[in-house]
């Protein structure tokens, strides 16, 4: 059996700072990281889809964790096809348009690669320490089933070599009757983790929870389950608490999954003040993953 990890997306939500689930004392961001490690051993990052930041803030990242610990970088926007303000692009990299957001074919080629040589820098820190666990590439939900589509993901996932690579797909066709087999195939013939996701039901962009795995680790993230989930804004759309049943049913799923052999990771993206840290020690304490009794 596979170990399962549990954590959250993101440890420094303005909401969960605010929230007070952090004490008093640990008031600073090295502070946060380091209480955050002593209750979970996975966390995703997902700062690195607005921007790219220095390795030195990766370094920090590392020495501020524990042996054994794993954060799964996610993807820059501009890599996976969203369109990205050009403030988060440096200046010296930025097409002389003075366009607002920018997408790959707006930039010079030359830095294109600059931007991904940078990604690498930041990810250097943490496979060098052991504690990269994958990077995540979540394509947007414009993103159709096709070959060229395909095609893309490849290419992407390859920038991304020699570390783990994990995919989320966002646009429903993947995973119709039709094409769900081809899309795990397709994603297992490569090496890649598809993520399979918990998120509202029923909806035109809903993307069924599909739980195969299709390469090492298993990578489940939890959106939630919001009725806003269409409709509402960011906050409004991972607004979501599960409840016990909910995640005893999931408990099972993941133990089952982590029963073929991979490692699993599992986190909570949900964004209510500490609603994400809480459902992970719930959810963790369901599978037996490691964690730390939260103060009360």
């Amino acid at each position: 059996m596979g170990g399962i990890r549990v954590g959250t997306s993101g440890w420094a939500d303005r909401e969960l700072v605010s929230s007070g689930w952090y004490p008093r004392e640990f008031n600073d961001p090295a502070g946060r990281l380091a209480y955050y490690a002593e209750h979970f051993d996975l966390v995703e990052v997902d700062t690195t889809y607005y921007g790219i930041p220095a390795p030195a803030t990766a370094r920090a990242w590392a020495d501020r964790t524990p042996d054994g610990f794993l954060f799964n970088v996610k993807a820059f926007s501009l890599f996976t096809g969203h369109p990205t303000p050009a403030s988060a692009v440096p200046a010296a990299l930025r097409p002389a348009s003075g366009a607002q957001r920018l997408r790959r074919r707006d930039l010079d080629p030359d830095a294109y690669e600059r931007l991904w040589d940078g990604f690498h820098d930041v990810l250097a820190p943490l496979a060098d320490t052991g504690k990269l666990g994958v990077v995540l590439l979540q394509f947007p939900p414009w993103l159709t089933h096709g070959e060229k589509a395909k095609e893309r993901i490849v290419a992407t996932a390859d920038r991304c070599r020699p570390h783990r690579v994990a995919v989320e797909l966002r646009n429903p066709s993947w995973f119709t009757d039709e094409n769900a087999l081809d899309t795990l195939l397709f994603l297992q013939s490569h090496d890649l983790s598809h993520v399979i996701v918990d998120m509202a039901q029923g909806l035109p962009s809903s993307v069924p929870p599909i739980t195969v795995s299709t390469a090492d680790p298993a990578v489940v993230r939890f959106h939630g389950r919001s009725g806003a989930w269409e409709s509402g804004d960011k906050k409004e759309k991972f607004r979501y608490e599960y409840g016990d049943d909910e995640l005893a049913e999931w408990a099972s799923r993941l133990r089952e999954l982590a029963g073929e052999g991979d490692s699993l990771h599992a986190l909570i993206n949900t964004c209510c003040a500490d609603t994400a840290p809480r459902t992970a020690l719930r959810l963790a304490s369901l599978v037996g993953s490691r964690t730390r009794p939260s103060p009360a």
